[in-house]
């Protein structure tokens, strides 16, 4: 029915779909791997089944009168107003780093109270806040 030319081309937009589709997939399954979730305390504390596997990130105040330094190992609570969680981090912290003020922390969870740090995210001026933890505090004064 069609002509050997005609197949030909079908034949090559059969192929270049199908590539396009493979590394489409490829590319999001990568991106799937590498998305780190931002979550609150308080959003933790209510998740049934949070992998302790996998990297996430919590934000909210670094509490008052909670950060214990020795040398360079530093433990202190993160609290959305609603919940709090203990957070460990081994490494140098950002110098704006302090009690009261909002603050990123990437790394696993322990269980739904005690979070491991691989970083902790605080690179920004004294006036700023990250989105998420704004949303995060606001939603939990209510």
């Amino acid at each position: 029915m069609f002509g050997k030319k005609v197949k030909s081309r079908m034949g090559f937009l059969v192929l270049i779909l199908i590539s396009i589709s493979v590394g489409l997939f490829i590319i999001l399954k990568t991106l799937e791997d590498n998305v780190v979730y931002f979550f609150s305390p308080t959003e933790i504390n209510n998740e049934e089944n949070i992998s302790k596997n996998k990297t996430i990130r919590i934000g909210g105040l670094v509490k008052e009168n909670s950060i214990i330094k020795k040398n360079n190992f530093i433990q202190f609570v993160i609290t959305d107003l609603k919940n709090e969680m203990i957070v460990t981090y081994n490494g140098l912290v950002p110098n704006l780093f302090s009690e009261g003020k909002g603050v990123v922390a990437e790394g696993k969870l322990k269980d739904k109270n005690f979070f491991i740090a691989d970083k902790i995210l605080a690179k920004h001026d004294e006036n700023y806040m990250p989105p998420e933890v704004i949303k995060a505090l606001e939603k939990n004064k209510n």
